[in-house]
């Protein structure tokens, strides 16, 4: 019996740095290819009162660093991309990515190649909860360690950690305005009211 031949999901680095130039964002999930939708105004306007806050107080500290709408790929070697998510928001813990960059002396000419330990999403007026969920799954058994899921629209703050490597054991925390989102033992010392998030 003839063994079929194996389907190798994903590009070659220098196809995906390639497309991402000439055709826009994307991400690459299932070895399918998904543009990224421009965002609108009350969406940018979040992320960025939460990277701005984020990017203040881990360069300060020197905790680590803060991208916003920047990609990371998955891969199991250096120049094959398996699967690529561009997270709104997206911090690295100092220890992390300084070893990174340092294993990686090129690292300013592709995209990071690094799981983020906390991703920030931004739920826009026409998302879908249920593929933001699955999304919120699939950054967890990445390997990031913690995903906030900010909604303007409801004023709320959803704080998702993996308890186990099964997605539905996640478990998740909310906060509202009057409450205090920080940044546990990721970020110590990190605190934002809730409410300044949607000013």
């Amino acid at each position: 019996m003839l063994e079929q031949p194996v389907t190798k999901i994903g590009m070659p680095l220098e196809e995906f740095i390639r497309l991402y130039d000439t055709e826009g964002p994307f991400e690459l999930i299932d070895g399918e290819r998904l543009p990224k939708m421009p965002n609108v105004a009350g969406h940018d306007e979040t992320s960025r009162a939460a990277f701005v806050a984020l990017f203040q107080f881990t360069k300060a500290n020197q905790l680590g660093e803060v991208m916003m709408e920047s990609p990371f790929v998955l891969s199991y070697t250096s120049n094959w991309v398996t699967g690529s998510r561009q997270p709104d928001v997206m911090f690295y813990r100092a220890e992390r990515i300084n070893a990174y960059k340092e294993a990686t002396p090129d690292y300013k000419l592709k995209p990071y190649i690094l799981v983020p330990d906390l991703v920030v999403e931004v739920i826009s007026p026409n998302d879908n909860l249920i593929e933001l969920d699955e999304k919120v799954d699939r950054y967890l058994l990445d390997g990031v360690a913690a995903v906030w899921v900010i909604d303007p629209q409801r004023k709320k703050v959803f704080i998702h950690v993996l308890t186990s490597r099964d997605p539905l054991t996640k478990q998740t925390t909310t906060l509202k305005p009057g409450e205090m989102l920080n940044g546990g033992e990721m970020i110590p010392g990190f605190e934002m009211a809730v409410a300044t998030i949607f000013e």
